[in-house]
């Protein structure tokens, strides 16, 4: 399923995407008049290939880091706050954002301020000086004078929004009259945005799914005996860096008995005849996630005990596939008549006990981030996009098996986005020799 044609919005979608998180707030909060929404964009570290953070990106559509915006609830008024080494940037890194209203009306801001003083070299460090936040400080200094709030991504959650949350930390420490009761935290409100997968999300996904189809046509044909876990993950990953798309997430390339450990990334053992080989991939092309796995024969061949469990597998995922559906849920221990997870589970005891091996969740949210935004127990909703990923890990057998998929949830159904990708048994023992039918992407 490709959406080739999708168009490109300008900067103006992100402005309305920041209007439109304004008006949840104003909606949420009627009795707060004053305050300011702050996001913050990852930080630059020249030994690591930079990752913008994916909430300042779903509201500024720049990659760029060590950003700030802010805006204010009273009037949307939106400010775009850069580091103040613009001369500095040119010289390393080709380009940079500078503090002109020309470049303001570019990327639809209301204003680009200088975050604060001026700083050595070419970008902000973590633990940056009071001096080079200055300008920011300044303002949020003058919204607590005014009795305003600061409006901000701080849930009580150790694994969510970690450098968003660092910065809030570093600027409370500059400034000790922003106390708790000062700070709002927005993460559900944007949740609920983010979750929502309009036309060009599902666009941008729906690309990044077929550019991952065409890695795994590139790692099925480097599959044989004797070869390395790591040559067909280079394969793979050779498509993606072709694309000028990167990995999702670190790939999963595991033959053997390495497949029944869940997130095993060395990739480096021999792959050998008579055994299967799991291939967990995903590109990230232009921000937007795919997370795709598929398990081939070593040998080209499925064997008896090989084809009995992968069609559990895929009659598990099928059966999945069918229900969900706005109102169930991905894992809900609460609602297990709804809870797809628990159904997955119980599919599998039907089938001989098999559940004890299916140790994960069915699914995750997908989007900008691999696993994006939502909680698992929140029932699905039109417009999620999901994975629905069974499988087997059976160590004693040597074989782990999963199927995963990527699905759109529509009103009464689920659209799987990546079913280009061929999963039937004789059909991935055709597609290890031929690859994958063109007009099927």
């Amino acid at each position: 399923m490709l959406f080739n044609n999708v168009i490109e919005p300008s900067y103006v979608a992100y402005q309305e995407r920041r209007s439109n998180v304004v008006k949840a707030i104003q909606k949420a909060y009627p009795d707060v008049k004053k305050g300011f929404v702050f996001f913050f964009a990852a930080f630059e570290d020249p030994d690591i290939v930079f990752r913008q953070e994916s909430t300042f990106y779903y509201f500024s559509g720049i990659d760029i880091g060590d950003l700030a915006i802010s805006i204010d609830i009273s009037n949307q008024e939106s400010c775009l706050y850069i580091p103040n080494c613009v001369e500095e940037r040119k010289k390393w890194c080709g380009g940079a954002l500078e503090p002109t209203s020309q470049e303001a009306q570019r990327f639809s801001f209301g204003k680009i301020e200088t975050v604060g003083q001026k700083i050595n070299g070419f970008r902000l460090c973590p633990y940056f000086d009071k001096s080079a936040y200055e300008n920011l400080l300044s303002a949020i200094s003058d919204v607590i004078k005014n009795n305003g709030k600061i409006f901000v991504l701080n849930p009580n959650n150790p694994c969510q929004y970690f450098e968003q949350r660092f910065i809030l930390n570093r600027i409370k420490s500059f400034l000790p009259e922003l106390t708790d009761a000062k700070i709002i935290d927005i993460s559900e409100i944007v949740t609920k945005m983010r979750r929502k997968k309009n036309i060009f999300d599902i666009g941008k996904i729906s690309n990044a799914i077929n550019l991952t189809a065409l890695a795994h046509e590139a790692a099925a044909g480097m599959i044989e005996d004797g070869a390395l876990e790591s040559e067909v993950q280079a394969a793979a990953e050779y498509i993606f860096t072709g694309a000028c798309a990167k990995t999702a997430y670190p790939s999963i390339v595991v033959s053997g008995k390495n497949a029944t450990i869940l997130h095993y990334q060395s990739n480096c053992d021999q792959m050998n005849y008579g055994e299967l080989i799991l291939i967990d991939i995903g590109a990230k092309l232009d921000h937007y996630c795919a997370d795709i796995t598929r398990t081939y024969p070593v040998s080209g061949q499925f064997d008896e005990r090989q084809c009995e469990l992968y069609n559990i597998v895929l009659e598990a995922q099928k059966y999945i596939a069918e229900l969900a559906k706005p109102g169930y849920y991905l894992r809900n221990e609460d609602q297990k008549d709804k809870s797809l997870t628990h159904l997955a589970l119980a599919f599998f005891a039907e089938k001989g006990g098999y559940d004890k091996y299916f140790t994960h969740s069915i699914g995750h949210f997908l989007g900008l981030d691999v696993h994006d935004v939502g909680s698992l127990k929140s029932p699905l909703q039109e417009g999620d996009v999901i994975t629905i990923e069974p499988g087997l890990y059976i160590p004693d057998e040597k074989i782990g098996i999963r199927i995963e998929d990527n699905y759109w949830i529509a009103k009464d159904h689920a659209i799987c986005l990546s079913d280009m990708i061929p999963k039937e048994i004789e059909e991935v023992e055709a597609f290890m020799k031929e690859g994958i039918k063109q007009d099927s992407l």
